[in-house]
């Protein structure tokens, strides 16, 4: 299925309709109506025939459900067929025709509409799957409204923009394209695309995200990615591969498939000719049970026992906000024996707090931080912004600077009340973080200590990763040994690498997996992407993770919730049980219909009930990891 989004309105980025892949749900799914339009024939044709109406207004009724719920199968059959593969449909199809030549009509109609409706289920679920995950993103909007550099505007479609040109967004709209905020303040609702449940605040510098909702006020963005790279484009990308690919265990069933249809048309062969020829039965009798043996032999549950499963996981964990690229990931997850964090941006939050001011002679430490925050109010260094945030968060009065200037590797200086203010960075051996200290004509009048905070939920995501695995959890960081065992201990962490170059993190998972771990690792940096590609799953922060993570991950995590992880283990672990039990279900009904019709005489219908119900059966087992209990449950 192709992840599409359109708008309602032809206006620029007015509010959205859902697009086609979530509205074509039940009824609006071509082999959901088919699958109808054959049940509803098949029951007038029986009706007909139990009221005893002329044999040849029967037989029409019955030739429309043969036409309606069996034209879709014969034709992906003979297509299958052009390209040298025998697919089951078509014995299917075959079946339902050879048991109307010898008369059975009834039972024919009652196997195409069967499964008709195991063809229309599977279409189902595979659009909920497409939904669950679609439904998790922001809806970009198709125009936008280009500003021309007359300052004239004009409607544009997004996939037009081009990278430096400005579009206006005005109160109401949605964001037309990845970009940087030129002219106004707003208020943006990011949690379509990030899951943040309140607005945030965006003026000039900051960063917006296409599909996100403008607030109050409007905004000027210059474009800084095309459509096809915008978030929306990536993450659309994302489940479409998850919708293509397939995973070892349905690669290997689709190779059985040839052979096992090969062989149940040899064996229907021999089924027909041998009671004729050494037992002398006849031609009708023979082709009946031929005809059961091929239908009850068919290997259709075992083909929906796997990908249902493994594509309701990914749906589930869609809606979660876990991307997981695509079913052999999903199935490869359950398999971790080992979890490697990357620190910076994963494990902590990725950006510096201040944590401590330290105040020398006569000083408070509120005037330490009101000076450096205002002598640091137009710095762009991020050393700056947290000394700002925290003024702010403190509503302590900052003062206008003047006479900015940025002091390249050492710090900023200005003139604030009058006075020459410094603020550069200092030395401080037992510090886990980053000091900087505040000068005011030339008298250093104090300390701020600055670390990178914890991420929420990082410890307990940890100890429940660590009761899922039979090895210790490990953190792979290029920072100090310090930092890095200050937060291992806080998130009781058993093994540590610290001060690592990007080919020491790859070394060190590919040494695991040398060793046989199967090795998942979660990271955020382009420093990641290397480690992320070695390991057996790569999972990528994807709020505020780099472009390069994004692409190498074989997941993405687009909350940063760090729960998710151990999360989409026990996920994946669940749905490789639902594969295994079946795989279980659909051999164990195939080994038991093919026993009773090859010792017994085993009615059409009912080998039409049990072969069709096991598909049936299966389908719907693999459609309970749809469930919300199924992401929660431990």
């Amino acid at each position: 299925m192709t992840a599409t989004t359109r708008v309602a309105e032809k206006g620029a980025g007015r509010v959205l309709a859902p697009p086609p892949s979530i509205v074509r749900t039940g009824m609006r799914l071509p082999a959901v109506r088919w699958a109808a339009i054959s049940f509803a024939a098949f029951v007038l044709g029986w009706g007909l025939q139990l009221a005893d109406a002329p044999e040849w207004l029967w037989w029409m009724a019955y030739l429309a459900c043969y036409i309606s719920g069996g034209w879709g199968p014969a034709v992906a059959g003979l297509q299958a067929l052009r390209e040298r593969t025998l697919d089951v449909d078509l014995l299917m199809i075959v079946a339902a025709i050879a048991a109307a030549s010898i008369g059975q009509v009834f039972d024919g109609a009652l196997l195409i509409v069967i499964f008709a409706a195991s063809g229309a289920l599977e279409n189902v679920v595979t659009q909920r799957t497409a939904d669950s995950v679609t439904s998790l993103l922001g809806l970009a909007p198709e125009r936008a409204t280009l500003v021309d550099a007359d300052g004239t505007t004009r409607l544009i479609e997004c996939r037009e923009l081009q990278v430096g040109q400005h579009v206006l967004v005005r109160p109401g709209e949605r964001i037309g394209a990845d970009g940087v905020v030129v002219r106004g303040v707003s208020e943006v609702d990011q949690q379509a695309v990030t899951g943040e449940s309140v607005p945030v605040a965006r003026e000039v510098g900051d960063k917006v995200l296409s599909g996100t909702v403008n607030g109050t006020g409007a905004l000027t963005v210059e474009v800084v990615r095309p459509a096809s790279e915008s978030v929306i484009a990536r993450v659309v990308a994302l489940v479409e591969e998850a919708s293509a690919t397939k995973a070892p265990t349905q690669l290997f069933v689709d190779r059985v498939e040839q052979a096992y249809s090969m062989t149940v048309i040899v064996a229907t062969l021999l089924v027909l000719s041998v009671p004729i020829m050494v037992f002398g039965s006849s031609f009708e009798d023979a082709l009946l049970r031929a005809i059961v043996f091929m239908i009850v032999a068919s290997p259709c549950a075992v083909v929906l026992s796997t990908m249902p499963p493994l594509l309701a996981a990914i749906a589930n964990a869609g809606r979660h906000g876990v991307l997981v690229k695509s079913a052999a990931v999903m199935e490869t997850v359950g398999q971790t024996t080992l979890v490697a964090f990357d620190k910076t941006g994963t494990l902590t939050e990725g950006r510096p707090e201040v944590t401590h001011v330290t105040t020398l002679s006569r000083w408070q430490s509120s005037e330490v931080l009101a000076y450096a925050a205002a002598v640091e109010t137009p710095s762009e260094h991020p050393l700056g912004r947290a000394l700002v945030r925290a003024a702010v968060e403190r509503s302590l009065d900052v003062s206008p600077v003047a006479q900015f200037r940025a002091l390249p590797g050492h710090g900023v200086v200005g003139r604030v009340d009058g006075h020459r203010v410094t603020v550069e960075r200092a030395t401080a051996a037992d510090s886990l973080g980053t000091v900087v200290g505040v000068f005011v004509d030339g008298e250093e009048i104090g300390r701020i200590e600055l670390s990178d905070q914890l991420r929420d939920g990082a410890p307990a995501a940890v100890r429940a990763v660590s009761g899922l695995t039979a090895e210790p959890v490990h953190v792979l960081t290029g920072d100090h040994a310090s930092a890095a065992a200050q937060v291992a201990e806080s998130c009781d962490i058993g093994s540590i690498h610290a001060e690592l170059l990007p080919e020491d993190k790859t070394r060190i998972v590919r040494d695991a997996e040398c060793a046989g771990q199967r090795v998942l690792l979660v990271g955020d940096g382009i420093n990641d992407a290397p480690a992320l590609m070695a390991a057996s799953t790569g999972i990528a922060m994807g709020r505020y993770g780099s472009d390069l993570a994004l692409d190498t991950a074989d997941a993405i995590i687009t909350r940063d919730d760090l729960g998710a992880v151990p999360a989409l283990i026990r996920l994946s672990r669940r749905a490789r049980r639902y594969v295994a039990a079946n795989l279980c279900i659909a051999a164990t009904v195939i080994l038991t219909l093919v026993t009773w019709d090859l010792v017994g005489s085993l009615p059409l219908p009912l080998a039409v009930a049990g072969h069709e119900g096991s598909t049936i059966l299966v389908a719907l087992n693999g459609a309970r990891l749809l469930r919300q209990s199924a992401w929660s449950a431990r």
